[in-house]
């Protein structure tokens, strides 16, 4: 089950027709040894983390809500439960998110002051490609009769921007999208630089034209220092300087070019597991309208549940949620394990499944963060 493509529908059910098995004593001998698997597979991968407790034999799981009515008490700032354990959020930080802009998108606006005449000192907007360094230095590669490298070699001291934006899951549209502005000083790269084999190779495994050009006296990388950056979630959201010395450090997220497919499948494919979490996990007590996941990243997903509120069938109540995975995962695949779980779980829970070898009872471990709710009318 956990090795199934996402084309698969994988409901966890109580009619056998779906799980494809002919009867209910069959069903259970199914979740059992899929129980028994998946806690054998956390536990390892847990213990390759060094974060299993043995002295239980149970996951140290983030337990995190909104409400206590929502696995447990609301922990402060939305921060892991300090009890918990486990040493990580569920949720990427501002870092992270940065730097997952940068790293996914590939080209952008560099923002130079004019040398041209008449215009002198105003801003000057160019679309260029770039990659990224392993300090996450944004690279160029450019011809030194551009008219932006002529503004840079005219005030080599002067700073610069880089404007990079990231529709994320596809969904985001005008301002609604994750972006970063990158500024700092460009300074021309030697080609005897110890790193620029690797950037060499980097970009033109990026850009396919680069290897016709990179050779030309006419052309030069030059390295993007950054001294401020400044990071924006989207529309109405998020949005703050990043320490530079904070955004080199960190590591973008894994998933972030899978994530598009891996919405599209779990919307399309497991509405009915979704309402199963929405009301088993999440705690959702009213009729459920609608539910969508919004955003996958390597920490879990995003969960967004109108349901009707009251008598009034046009009164619906909106809420997000946070689903964390009990461990960070490290491939679309582990993904797919984590998410089948909290599936399993929910399944498990609406059917008041307890198992003999497990302490934990089913969604007990799931980290659940509830970070929005709109009341429309």
């Amino acid at each position: 089950l956990l090795a199934a493509p996402w084309h698969t529908s994988l409901s966890f059910s109580h009619d056998a027709k779906k799980m494809k098995v002919s009867s209910s004593s069959t069903i259970l001998a199914l979740l059992s040894a899929l129980h028994t698997t998946t806690a054998f597979q956390t536990r390892s991968r847990l213990n390759a983390l060094g974060q299993h407790d043995a002295s239980t034999n149970r996951l140290s799981a983030v337990l995190v809500a909104a409400e206590p009515s929502v696995n447990g008490a609301t922990a402060p700032n939305g921060a892991s439960s300090p009890s918990s354990g486990t040493g990580w959020d569920i949720k990427l930080n501002v870092n992270e998110k940065a730097r997952t802009v940068t790293a996914v998108c590939t080209s952008g606006t560099l923002c130079t002051s004019s040398g041209a005449e008449g215009i002198e000192g105003a801003p000057f907007g160019s679309y260029v490609d770039y990659v990224l360094d392993d300090e996450g230095n944004p690279v160029l590669l450019m011809n030194d009769f551009s008219m932006h490298t002529m503004n840079i070699q005219s005030d080599p001291d002067g700073l610069v921007t880089l404007f990079t934006q990231w529709a994320g899951n596809g969904k985001g549209k005008g301002q609604d999208v994750s972006r970063c502005s990158v500024t700092g000083k460009v300074k021309k790269i030697e080609r005897n630089a110890e790193d620029m084999d690797a950037l060499r190779m980097r970009y033109s495994i990026t850009h396919s034209y680069a290897d016709q050009v990179m050779d030309s006296p006419k052309f030069s990388f030059y390295r993007l220092q950054p001294e401020k950056i400044y990071f924006v979630g989207g529309f109405g959201v998020l949005a703050k300087w990043v320490d530079v010395d904070a955004y080199q450090a960190a590591n973008p997220d894994i998933l972030a070019e899978e994530s598009s497919d891996i919405l599209n499948r779990l919307n399309k494919d497991h509405a009915e597991d979704l309402k199963l979490t929405a009301t088993h996990l999440l705690n959702v007590e009213t009729e459920i309208q609608s539910i969508r996941v919004t955003n996958v990243d390597r920490l879990g997903m995003d969960v967004r549940v109108t349901s009707q509120k009251g008598a009034r069938r046009n009164r619906l109540l909106t809420d997000e949620f946070r689903i964390g995975f009990r461990i960070p995962v490290l491939s679309v695949e582990d993904a797919k394990s984590e998410i089948l779980k909290v599936f399993q779980e929910a399944w498990e829970k609406g059917n008041g499944m307890v198992w003999e070898d497990d302490d934990v009872l089913p969604g007990e471990s799931v980290p659940i963060l509830k970070i929005a709710a709109d009341d429309l009318e």
